[in-house]
């Protein structure tokens, strides 16, 4: 028996990691083998906050259960991290393999950064300062933010901004799923404003943005860099190195090519970027409610009964806003709910073959019996299940097509 053995060339692999996106290249003396981004899972946290909702209502539903102190993972477990954090840290990990199952990879590289959010907020911070935060002397932070705002709605087109003495503590990310309850994301308004048609698309509050961005992306890393590290036992570079070799090398902000320098790239020949996308294995959401629709009798026109609603928002307090329900003229359709029962063959992002054609389900409808394939350039197609052919489910870490 004869035993060949190969000399692979070195092959370093440069992670740029990320909260939202990760950056990614394998660069080999003679060029890069493969390259490009990851976009990460968003609106986990929204999700984890609805299921712990739905199951707190079911369990009230059999007994009332008084809360327990003694069960809590974080005290039972050390180092344990929220699953929405856990669950970008295992990306990035799972990534790292993936690359090493497809190339001889000889080195890792991981870009991380260390973040002094207060110093981010103000530059001049020090000493004692760091424990005086802007909340200092408040009770909690409705208390400080109707402070800051001097107890006054901040809606500039108020027209009872003196007169309103209920006032309302906001969040201004609300439409883009930022309801975190940091000082810049929470404003002042009255009852009047702090309307059910004010959040809606096109209304009042709809893209109002905070004031100061959310440091999430830089909490992350705080937290994660060194476990990514250790856990990968790689090496590790910083920001401040990568974003200098970068500027060098005449190269534009991206991950890729952040990725790239982290590697070690530099005159190597590049290829275009391979991105990748995380699609979820199930769907839990099955049933959604379609609303009634009336004639609004002021302007003759459809509107949701949503639109068209009482007015009333709390049972103990007497914060109603104005009745709508008078101006619900004919019923056009009635509200109804769609119960999905079961899982269909056919999800959306697997890839079907049909009429001898690679194309991408972008839905089923018709109980799983139809699907709406995607056509680049012009408009969805809808055939039947029986007549396209599974070739691939897409779920997890998949190419984006």
């Amino acid at each position: 028996m004869k035993v060949f053995v190969l000399d692979n060339q070195p092959v370093a692999l440069g992670i740029d990691a990320g909260y939202k996106t990760i950056g990614y290249s394998a660069v080999s003396d003679k060029g890069e083998l493969i390259g490009g981004a990851v976009e990460l899972f968003k609106g986990q946290s929204e999700r984890l906050k609805e299921r712990a909702m739905y199951r707190r209502n079911r369990r009230s539903r059999q007994r009332y259960r008084p809360p327990r102190f003694n069960n809590r993972v974080k005290s039972k477990k050390p180092g344990w991290l929220a699953p929405s954090i856990k669950h970008k840290l295992d990306t990035h990990i799972k990534l790292v393999k993936k690359m090493k199952a497809i190339l001889p990879i000889t080195k890792v590289v991981i870009g991380v950064a260390n973040f002094d959010i207060q110093a981010i907020k103000n530059p001049d911070i020090s000493g004692v300062e760091y424990q005086q935060g802007e909340q200092l002397g408040f009770w909690n932070v409705r208390k400080y933010v109707l402070h800051r705002d001097h107890h006054q709605c901040q809606n500039p087109a108020c027209q009872n901004r003196a007169k309103e003495k209920v006032l309302e503590v906001h969040h201004l990310g609300y439409w883009k799923q930022d309801r975190s309850n940091r000082p810049s994301n929470l404003i002042t308004l009255c009852t009047r404003c702090h309307v059910a048609e004010n959040h809606q698309p096109g209304g009042l509050l709809y893209g109002w943005q905070p004031k100061l961005k959310s440091f999430k992306p830089e909490t992350f890393m705080s937290i994660v860099r060194w476990r990514l590290v250790n856990t990968l036992q790689c090496n590790h570079t910083y920001g401040f190195i990568t974003q200098n070799n970068r500027i060098k090398l005449g190269l534009e902000k991206s991950h890729h090519n952040d990725a790239f320098v982290i590697a070690g790239g530099t005159s190597q020949a590049r290829i275009p970027p391979t991105n990748w996308e995380i699609l979820r294995h199930h769907n839990r959401g099955r049933e959604k409610f379609y609303d009634a629709v009336y004639i609004d009798t002021r302007t003759g026109e459809k509107a949701k009964g949503a639109e068209l609603n009482c007015g009333r928002r709390k049972r103990n307090r007497n914060l109603n806003g104005e009745n709508l329900r008078k101006y619900r003229g004919q019923k056009v359709r009635k509200g109804r709910r769609s119960i999905r029962r079961q899982d269909y063959a056919l999800q959306s992002g697997d890839v079907v073959l049909f009429e001898g054609v690679k194309r991408l389900v972008k839905g089923v409808f018709n109980y799983g019996k139809w699907v709406r394939l995607g056509n680049p350039g012009g408009k969805a197609i809808s055939a039947s299940i029986k007549k396209v052919t599974p070739l691939k489910k897409r779920k997890g870490l998949v190419i984006v097509i």
